[in-house]
């Protein structure tokens, strides 16, 4: 499991060292709804829910929504408010309107990334090379939303956002740091959400991002056995789905048949190449010479020397940088090799989004991933602007966009290293109705394509082959954040949704 949170959204701030000023003053203390939790803590209440009527222009049509930013609250089995929820939900008139979920990763991200870089009606600019922390965080309309053909809820899991645990941490992190409980807790908080706005019979989706994709088939399956809630479908955005193919590097050739894909993308896209018929052949090669060479290791020099020319050749590095991997190319050393000249690092996230190092003569890199340094500031400070004034959701507690406090407090559950390919399959095998889209960006070394092609690959068909489906795009993690990859995305989205 310890694999998922060093490959989806927080691998930086695994490495880098927790920062107690980073997690706030009072990243410690419980907060609740209500006067006082079980345990005596008397805590300020949250507003009432909070309402604003927007519009969007998309494709020349202007289109007319509520935001409403609103909390319910998480009950442990007694009845007792053990936290409170933060949602923001986009609504429109209209009869038989799907309603999608969404949930970003980490675990400790909340769901503003997906909000205001993906999917929601604002956008605000992140991501991509060339953008800076300090740049205004202005809000523009979205061209790539999909709030035309479906409502839209946002969901901050615990600890992120503004959600709160109303317990102490020891027990928050019993009861919402953890694979399974963050699961069940999150798909009844979709339930409750059903419940409160008379939308069970509506169509119902989720997209979920990074860990966010972890999150998606095992919430999909637990609604469908345990809650009674039918999902339509799914969109996993560059997911995380099995913790343990990036396990036992040094005999498995699985952890470098992963990265190698996305490394040559980025070559490719360094050259104004980069095309699915030109990653053709380096998947097969991944997948064929690459993986066999690698498993015969030192019993055939000559195919390793072969290997080592090719995967030179694929990638555009030193050949003696290369040759000295053994053609086993460790990400992080990868990305300050690429850019070594230049004295500048690569994102985990997206291979091309580049900063300077500020540490280059370090053995190992020290400083911060540059895109994930880079997203915080301009995230944070629209959505507290939109909720806060905006909205008028008048609260001034600390809005966490990434908590690395969750994310050191997470802990494994036994079964947590087996991904979410077992749910996905189970998923799918209850409801031969669910389509399910799982989009990546050829660039993207954290959660890296060649994972889900390989996982979908070895899925029984049952029935309809292309019931479950993988895309990739240029870009990275975030590739929505390029317009060309949002405009092509929202275009797949669509044909899942079945929009006319």
């Amino acid at each position: 499991m310890r694999k998922i949170l060093q490959s989806a959204l927080f691998a930086t701030l695994i490495v880098a060292s927790y920062s107690p000023a980073f997690a706030g003053d009072d990243a410690k203390t419980p907060t609740a709804q209500d006067g006082a939790d079980a345990d005596g803590f008397h805590l300020p209440p949250f507003p009432a829910d909070a309402h604003v009527s927007q519009s969007v222009e998309v494709d020349g049509r202007t289109l007319k929504y509520t935001v409403t930013v609103g909390t319910l609250p998480v009950r442990d089995e007694k009845g007792n408010v053990t936290g409170q929820v933060v949602f923001t939900a986009y609504t429109m008139p209209g009869k038989n309107r799907p309603v999608t979920f969404a949930l970003n990763g980490g675990p400790g991200a909340s769901s503003v990334y997906l909000n205001f870089g993906a999917i929601g009606p604002k956008r605000v600019n992140f991501g991509v090379d060339g953008d800076n922390p300090s740049d205004p965080a202005v809000l523009h309309d979205n061209p790539g939303t999909w709030i035309g053909f479906t409502d839209l809820v946002f969901i901050d899991p615990i600890g992120t956002g503004y959600s709160r645990a109303m317990v102490p941490e020891d027990k928050a992190t019993t009861l919402f740091y953890s694979t399974d409980n963050d699961i069940k807790y999150l798909s009844r908080i979709i339930y409750d959400w059903l419940v409160k706005n008379g939308r069970m019979e509506s169509r119902k989706y989720l997209v979920g991002e990074s860990y966010g994709g972890f999150r998606g088939p095992r919430v999909t399956e637990y609604l469908q056995t345990q809650l009674g809630v039918a999902m339509n479908g799914m969109v996993l955005l560059s997911p995380y789905l099995d913790a343990a193919a990036s396990d036992n590097e040094n005999v498995s050739p699985l952890p470098w048949m992963l990265t190698l894909p996305s490394i040559a993308a980025a070559q490719l896209e360094r050259e104004h190449r980069l095309t699915p018929e030109a990653m053709a052949p380096i998947i097969a090669y991944t997948r064929g010479d690459y993986a066999t060479t690698l498993m015969k290791g030192r019993t055939d020099p000559a195919a390793t020397d072969a290997m080592i020319q090719k995967v030179t050749e694929l990638t555009g590095l030193d050949p003696v940088f290369v040759k000295r991997s053994g053609g086993r190319l460790e990400t992080q050393a990868y990305l300050r090799e690429v850019y070594r000249a230049e004295g500048k690092l690569g994102s985990r996230y997206d291979s091309n989004v580049t900063a300077w190092d500020p540490f280059p003569y370090a053995p190992h890199q020290v400083g911060g991933d540059p895109i994930l340094n880079g997203i915080i500031a301009p995230t944070t400070t629209a959505m507290v602007n939109f909720v806060t004034q905006t909205v008028g959701w008048k609260y001034d507690g600390r809005y966490n966009a990434l908590s690395y406090q969750v994310n050191k407090l997470w802990h494994e559950d036994d079964d947590a290293n087996s991904g979410s390919v077992d749910q996905l399959r189970e998923a799918v095998a209850n409801d031969p109705s669910l389509r399910v889209l799982i989009a990546h960006g050829w660039d993207d070394l954290s959660c890296p394509f060649m994972a889900s092609v390989l996982i979908v690959d070895q899925m029984p068909a049952m029935g309809d082959p292309t019931q479950v489906q993988v895309k990739e795009y240029p870009g990275g993690h975030m590739f929505y954040a390029r317009p060309s990859s949002q405009a092509a995305l929202l275009q797949d989205v669509k044909t899942l949704y079945d929009v006319r």
